[in-house]
């Protein structure tokens, strides 16, 4: 069973994933991954020795193409159980989420096939067990429509 919290703050070695929902002029802004047929949020890993905001940003431009953007955080999201990068039941791991709005766009980085623009939010996720969950606590707290 998969569990997702949402949280103020926590440690900061603790976030290793990020989480950005972004718009642009109005629209959903989703990736399309070479190796799937599903649509996501841009986000990743945080790497060694890189701020989280730093990890934020870079998987939105890498993701994205995205050039010139404001982004902010939301909040703290720990997911507890299996997943494509954790194998263990118990184990909860824990991410920033972030909004973003883009407003000019350049090249994508070579895993991303595509990036798709909506008027409403993806029906086909990729993790449908969570990233509804990331974007419904987002309209709660105020960041997304």
């Amino acid at each position: 069973m998969l569990s997702v919290k949402f949280y103020d703050e926590v440690e900061d070695y603790l976030l290793k994933f990020v989480v950005i929902i972004a718009t642009s002029n109005g629209k959903w802004v989703f990736c399309k991954h070479k190796e799937r047929d599903t649509l996501e949020f841009a986000g990743g890993h945080r790497e060694q020795n890189e701020t989280i905001i730093d990890a934020a940003k870079r998987e939105l431009k890498e993701e994205t193409g995205a050039i010139e953007f404001k982004i902010q955080p939301v909040c703290v999201y720990s997911v507890t159980g299996k997943t494509r990068v954790v194998e263990e039941e118990n184990v909860e791991t824990f991410g920033m989420l972030y909004v973003a709005e883009i407003a000019s766009f350049g090249t994508l980085h070579n895993e991303i096939e595509k990036v798709v623009f909506t008027d409403e939010p993806a029906i086909e996720w990729t993790y449908p067990l969570i990233q509804p969950k990331l974007m419904e606590e987002a309209r709660k707290r105020g960041f997304v429509r």
